[in-house]
């Protein structure tokens, strides 16, 4: 699972990156959502064939579940993507991190149980270590209110996915049920598309960005992610999540050439420890 948010941690970058050439929001989400169906099609009819055994039936009622909270996933994506146009990138996954409290938040709603004393120290961690990581202690940002906007709307959305990977049809195949949400995703970026057609779409996208997109954000993290949340738990599972942080700062270090301060990194630091305490089994008395 934090290998699934690490995946999903690099996208910004490469979106960015895309950005600078010239390419649309439209045409990037667009190739990526387009190519990763195909390419998680492709994976259930491997994995059906190479067990050759009869493909999990969906019960009833799940299917327009699953692809109703896909469009969540599709959400995010685009929530983030324009997010980055109006802020960088570290500010960008300081808004997406919110989901951290907002998913302990919703699970301690939905068991109406308090939080553990662990989870909440972690979450106090984590959050701590991202207002280092992103620079915004001892700083004057100039925060575009449309990047803010955009960022808490995929801070929510982004809730949404972990609480249906968590919850919805469990019993199926990770493929299959990736599959099924990323085309309720692809619904969602084909009508933004539509809407803000300008009348003509840069198909040399799929050929520059078509394995990068599509690799690191439809099909590792939805993977990942739908096969670890059922086992970790909605709020135990954000926190892992926040791996993404620390992933999407050294990216955008890298590959962006965006300052990196000592905080930066003692945040990324913390943010690792908080994943630790929160996975660490500690010895029970007898």
């Amino acid at each position: 699972m934090g290998l699934g948010a690490s995946s999903y941690g690099m996208l910004a970058t490469f979106v960015k990156l895309a950005y600078k050439e010239g390419y649309t929001t439209g045409e990037v989400i667009f190739s990526q959502y387009f190519l990763g169906v195909v390419g998680m099609l492709l994976i259930v009819l491997y994995q059906t064939k190479n067990q050759n055994t009869e493909i999990s039936k969906i019960q009833k009622g799940d299917f327009p579940k699953l692809f109703l909270a896909g469009t969540s996933f599709g959400f995010t994506s685009l929530f983030y993507y324009l997010s980055v146009i109006y802020i960088n990138v570290s500010v960008a996954i300081v808004l997406l991190m919110q989901t951290v409290w907002m998913s302990v938040l919703l699970e301690a709603v939905l068991s109406k149980k308090i939080p553990s004393v662990r989870k909440i120290l972690s979450v106090l961690i984590v959050l701590s270590g991202t207002l280092l990581a992103t620079n915004l202690i001892g700083n004057k940002v100039d925060l575009d209110w449309r990047g803010f906007f955009w960022g808490i709307l995929a801070a929510v959305s982004f809730t949404t996915m972990m609480y249906a990977s968590n919850r919805i049809a469990t019993y199926l195949p990770v493929p299959k049920k990736s599959l099924i949400m990323l085309l309720g995703g692809l619904l969602v970026v084909s009508a933004f598309v539509l809407y803000t057609y300008p009348g003509s779409f840069n198909f040399s996208v799929f050929l520059k960005w078509g394995l990068i997109l599509p690799l690191f954000g439809t099909i590792i993290p939805p993977l990942l992610l739908n096969a670890g949340f059922p086992k970790a738990g909605l709020g135990l599972g954000s926190i892992v999540s926040s791996m993404e942080l620390p992933v999407s700062v050294m990216m955008a270090y890298f590959l962006l050439n965006e300052s990196v301060t000592w905080l930066q990194w003692l945040g990324n630091g913390l943010i690792l420890i908080a994943v630790v305490i929160m996975n660490i089994n500690l010895p029970t008395k007898r």
